[in-house]
């Protein structure tokens, strides 16, 4: 046995242990969940059995105008909420990135909204923007209750502010990503550009952002996926309400399982919603890796 095949048998006994519990944990599951989706299943109707009708499930949906309106909601969503994150987060790394007096206390204390859980923050954000109660309606307008703004039960209204409370809380994650690649940028570089003249917005422009790319593409990875996979969110503020004006498709697909009884649909809005996640993130990493090559030959 010659020594590269001494080394690859073990890499793959090393590595196999990983591969077994990502079978079991995540593999299978996808691949039951495929078998359910090719199935019509009711939950409230046994005697029906689960007769096997193949990709209908899969028909339906592309047909079906409510998951396009789904769809779209979250699409909408994604964007919004990470153009927001990544803007932010990048303000928020580059504020504490900085050398001041109690750097420490500001690092912990913007941590805090992403280390709330978001069942949490949801229902906290929900009793904000009550029109009745809400502390939201209280500043603006006082105690003159029939003068308030309908925040959620605004269709507008309601989608940015699911918008909102996951930019207020998520911001500071894309922030702490931000940061780390803030920090391996060598200090000599920003040197030899104040030498040279370069201002603090040319120094930003030409220096910081290029080499920062890595960092905003995983920032962007992980939000965009976090995004495209709310639930607990919408369920807690809006039930996706007014209306559909904020179920997104994982909501969707939750009424469609639980509340309707109709499994294999269900499961079939799953198995979609898993499939274009794992192709962007293929997409992503792909794209991410590209840039660190790029760096490292630069």
């Amino acid at each position: 046995m010659t020594k590269f095949s001494t080394d690859q048998t073990t890499g793959w006994v090393m590595v196999f242990p990983t591969l077994a519990v990502v079978g079991i944990f995540s593999l299978y599951p996808a691949v039951d969940s495929f078998l359910l989706s090719l199935h019509q299943i009711y939950l409230g109707l046994p005697s029906l059995g689960e007769p096997f009708i193949g990709l209908d499930n899969y028909v339906q949906l592309f047909q079906d105008p409510v998951a396009h309106q789904a769809f779209l909601v979250t699409l909408g969503f994604v964007v919004l909420s990470t153009t927001f994150e990544l803007v932010l987060g990048l303000g928020i790394a580059l504020v504490i990135h900085e050398h001041f007096s109690g750097r420490g206390w500001v690092r912990a204390a913007v941590l805090i909204p992403w280390a709330i859980p978001t069942v949490v923050a949801s229902q906290m954000w929900r009793f904000l923007l009550n029109d009745q109660y809400g502390l939201a309606n209280l500043l603006l307008f006082g105690e003159r209750v029939e003068s308030y703004v309908p925040w959620l039960a605004d269709p507008w209204m309601a989608f940015g502010a699911i918008v909102l409370a996951d930019v207020w809380k998520t911001s500071s994650f894309a922030g702490l990503l931000i940061l780390a690649g803030l920090q391996i940028i060598p200090d000599d570089v920003y040197d030899a550009a104040r030498i040279d003249g370069a201002t603090a917005w040319q120094r930003f422009w030409h220096i910081t952002l290029p080499l920062l790319k890595p960092a905003l593409l995983t920032a962007l990875l992980f939000r965009t996926i976090d995004a495209f996979r709310v639930f607990d969110l919408v369920f807690v503020m809006t039930q996706g309400g007014p209306g559909d004006a904020t179920q997104v498709i994982q909501f969707y697909g939750y009424k469609t399982l639980f509340t309707e009884g109709r499994v294999g649909y269900g499961t079939t809005i799953s198995v979609t919603v898993f499939v274009a996640i794992l192709i962007l993130s293929l997409f992503y990493v792909r794209t991410v890796g590209s840039k660190l090559l790029e760096q490292e030959r630069a």
